[in-house]
């Protein structure tokens, strides 16, 4: 008995052309091709989500250096002092506080390196 998938194979395709809208040219109108842009762009992404966690943590450590040196000691010396003063404080708070309150960052430099 023969199938023709009429449905079934016209939503499939549907789907990845849908997900390959705003792709230039035959990617976004051609079956095949979308097919291909689409694995690759997910590949991108999944990648780029580690990725993305890494640029951000060197983007605190960058801010964290910047505002420590303004307050005369260097990011290692105070990271250290900081684990040694047991204060739960990751870098991604540090750095916004670095750029948004300086006065705070400040404050708790003061109070980290004084021990």
């Amino acid at each position: 008995m023969r199938v023709k998938r009429g449905v079934k194979a016209r939503r499939r395709r549907n789907k990845v052309l849908n997900r390959a809208e705003g792709y230039r040219g035959a990617g976004s109108r051609i079956f095949a091709v979308a097919k291909e842009k689409n694995d690759r762009g997910m590949v991108y992404a999944y990648r780029d989500r580690k990725v993305k966690k890494r640029e951000f943590r060197k983007l605190w450590i960058t801010r964290i250096a910047a505002a420590a040196k303004l307050n005369g000691t260097s990011y290692s010396k105070f990271m250290g002092a900081l684990i040694k003063s047991d204060i739960d404080m990751d870098r991604k708070i540090l750095a916004e506080l670095a750029v948004n309150d300086p006065s705070v960052f400040s404050s708790i430099v003061e109070k980290v390196m004084a021990k």
